[in-house]
């Protein structure tokens, strides 16, 4: 058997993206040459590790063993390297980093920024996934942290408080729900909206919550970023959801009427996890550290 590093973060690239073309690209390899790679793997044991579909791949009984094998030497192989760090130069670790679309848009930008300059031998690899799958990616230890909604089920995780991060309905100015008392989502559910990008987590979460009150959401059109969700708003293109923050930093003349939402997946906080902070690689911790800092100055 004859594998190296770069064949299994190719192989775990390859499960996260599902398929080999996205997969490769992650890892900055030709199809060509990851292909090669996956081919000499499962010829150096005469075992398929992956089924190929017109949909993508997806691993065998043996490839799902590989992948639990994988992540543990990598993460190994990661905190062998910061434990050198300091004998060689040049050397960086890397933090993997998941986050749901309020997170990533809203509050990390200027904390990741100041993190990085501060830390010249770390590198992030910063994914936007729904708060549920990023629970799934930590407890098979796929990544080291994760920010989450606290609407999900966190068995088996560590986790801290992050943000307050409520949800509040937008209408424009003209529509027929903005003159009466405020509207629940559910009543929301009969009018078209300007959605998220659909890949985006929070699209997913609120199209999630439409299909367990009985409706799907009526997307009209979807919109790049929180920005562009309130500039369609403001102009009449239907409701809209987004973060209180995002709403803050808008102009003081929103053209458009906000509303909090009160159902209690709405009112949602988000919570810093991982599946044991002691236990981090001391990079990892050190972004902890930097993302609690604030918390901690502003309680």
């Amino acid at each position: 058997m004859h594998f190296d590093l770069i064949d299994l973060r190719l192989y775990l690239h390859i499960l996260d993206t599902g398929n080999i073309t996205a997969g490769a690209s992650r890892s900055h390899l030709s199809l060509a040459a990851a292909s090669a790679r996956v081919r000499a793997m499962e010829a150096s044991l005469g075992i398929e590790f992956l089924q190929r579909g017109r949909r993508g791949v997806t691993p065998t009984a043996a490839g799902k063993a590989l992948a639990q094998h994988a992540r543990l030497l990598l993460q190994q192989a990661e905190r062998m390297q910061q434990d050198l760090a300091e004998y060689a130069n040049g050397v960086k670790g890397q933090v993997r980093l998941l986050c749901n679309t309020t997170a990533i848009s809203e509050y990390l930008p200027e904390l990741l920024a100041d993190f990085l300059r501060e830390h010249p031998n770390l590198d992030i690899d910063l994914q936007e996934l729904p708060s549920l799958r990023i629970t799934h990616v930590l407890r098979q230890g796929a990544a080291d942290l994760g920010i989450i909604s606290d609407a999900v089920d966190t068995h088996g995780l560590q986790t801290l408080p992050f943000r307050d991060d409520p949800l509040v309905l937008i209408l424009p100015l003209d529509h027929p729900l903005a003159e009466g008392p405020p509207v629940s989502f559910v009543d929301s559910l009969q009018h078209d909206y300007v959605a998220l990008a659909a890949d985006s987590a929070l699209a997913v979460y609120l199209e999630e919550q439409a299909l367990h009150a009985g409706f799907r959401l009526q997307t009209r059109i979807r919109a790049e970023g929180f920005d562009g969700v309130m500039r369609m708003v403001a102009r009449g293109a239907g409701l809209g959801i987004v973060p209180l923050a995002a709403l803050e930093r808008w102009p003081q003349e929103h053209r458009f009427k906000a509303q909090p939402l009160e159902e209690e997946w709405a009112c949602r906080k988000l919570l810093l996890c991982a599946r044991v902070f002691d236990q981090l690689p001391g990079y990892a911790k050190a972004l902890l550290d930097a993302l609690s800092r604030p918390l901690r100055k502003n309680p």
